[in-house]
């Protein structure tokens, strides 16, 4: 199994980076899922294409790495139909996630397409590498979150403005659970037990989704080969 890559917590300096590390807790976590928003197309199982980024080029690096906080489910996506991944970095727990090396402007051009509008406009990082959080709008993915820096490169993700406890929990759909999952597996740091386990026990998937559940997302995906 890979090792973790472990997070300075240090917000980084140079406010106006290149490159930054783009951390999905979601379903980009899955290359192949990425790819469509990078590369543009319509991943298996979605119910919409992306137009892609800029700059097409795939990530130099993908690294796993854990943050501090929770992984919940909530709001409808019309994408895949069930509830989407938001990320609450004040919460207890630890949230299992996949770094990708990307350019500035990639970073821009994904997070604009999660919330369904043309890439192109560059994001203005500095307030989240100052404060660690920018709420830049009232938008499900459009609160900024620094969690440190990787080789002096920021750790940066997306999420919603509110909190776990602030809004209705909604199960995920078994596509979004297999982009997720699958994901997580090909990062390398995780058995499929483990996988299984954290999935099935987020907010809006517990009680609704078991670790044997997703387990057999993983085992239809590997063919039911060893859970290592």
């Amino acid at each position: 199994m890979k090792a973790l890559s472990s997070i300075d917590p240090t917000l980084p300096e140079n406010t106006r980076p290149r490159q930054v590390w783009y951390t999905s807790y979601g379903s980009n976590v899955h290359l192949d899922r990425l790819a469509a928003y990078i590369q543009g197309g319509r991943p298996p199982g979605a119910a919409r294409s992306c137009p892609g980024c800029r700059n097409p080029r795939m990530p130099s690096r993908s690294i796993p790495v854990e943050l501090t906080g929770a992984l919940y489910f909530a709001t409808r996506s019309p994408v895949w139909g069930g509830g989407r991944a938001f990320y609450d970095a004040r919460a207890q727990g630890r949230v299992l996630a996949r770094a990708h090396l990307l350019s500035a402007e990639q970073f821009s051009d994904i997070a604009a397409q999660e919330m369904y509008r043309a890439p192109g406009a560059s994001l203005d990082l500095t307030g989240v590498l100052v404060r660690g959080r920018d709420v830049l709008g009232p938008g499900r993915y459009e609160t900024l979150v620094c969690a440190g820096q990787i080789d002096d490169v920021p750790v940066l993700t997306f999420t919603a403005p509110w909190g776990v406890n602030d809004v209705t929990w909604v199960c995920p759909s078994p596509g979004y659970v297999r982009f997720l999952a699958t994901g997580l597996l090909s990062a390398g740091a995780w058995d499929m037990d483990a996988i299984a386990a954290y999935v099935a026990a987020c907010p809006g998937a517990a009680g609704h989704w078991t670790a044997d559940a997703v387990l057999a997302l993983l085992d239809e995906r590997d063919g039911g080969r060893d859970r290592s």
